[in-house]
């Protein structure tokens, strides 16, 4: 009598098939991980790139539309109008900017609290109405700040003898752990 052939696999074949899955799935799972690293990293970088851009785009529009107005504070003292610190302070930008027929004149003030770059904006220029804070920029480790004259030269400080007059332009240098070092520059008013 004939005896039907084996079907099937050895013990051998299904070694070796178990070895090559595993290694397969192996190789899924380290890529599935790279991938998603890969996404987080991105997705961080992104949201610093856009924080960075965010608050450019806030500055270049706030020192776009610098006036020359001069402003009160809160006990009715005259304030210059551009205060532009070094960097060393709290406050580093105060300026009134401009409004027009709809939106009013608003004073704008940027400062350093702690690590973060905080913009502060008044809903009048006079007095000492409440502000909204918006944090611009977070993990700041340093920031610091120049101006540029109508002589074409940079000075460390805006103290001008005429307290109406505006820089031509502002440079920005912002250190942060996670952005490095990266420098801006902004115009400012109508540059009059």
């Amino acid at each position: 009598m004939k005896t039907a052939p084996n079907r099937g696999f050895t013990l051998v074949e299904m070694l070796i098939a178990l070895t090559i899955f595993g290694m397969l799935t192996a190789a899924g799972v380290a890529l599935l991980t790279l991938i998603v690293r890969t996404q987080a990293t991105s997705e961080r970088l992104l949201g610093e790139v856009g924080e960075l851009r965010r608050a450019g785009a806030l500055l270049t529009a706030d020192l776009g539309q610098a006036a020359p107005r001069l402003s009160r504070d809160g006990d009715g003292h005259v304030r210059p109008a551009f205060i532009g610190g070094n960097g060393n302070g709290v406050l580093l930008l105060a300026l009134v900017r401009g409004g027009t027929d709809e939106d009013a004149a608003q004073r704008i003030e940027y400062r350093l609290q702690g690590d973060r770059l905080e913009r502060l904006a008044f809903a009048h220029p006079d007095g000492a109405s409440a502000a909204v804070s918006t944090v611009l920029l977070s993990g700041v480790r340093q920031i610091r700040l120049r101006y540029r004259d109508r002589d074409g030269g940079w000075q460390p400080v805006w103290a001008p003898t005429n307290a109406a007059r505006l820089p031509l332009a502002v440079e920005l240098l912002s250190d942060s752990a996670a952005r490095g070092s990266v420098r801006e520059l902004f115009l400012v008013g109508t540059g009059q």
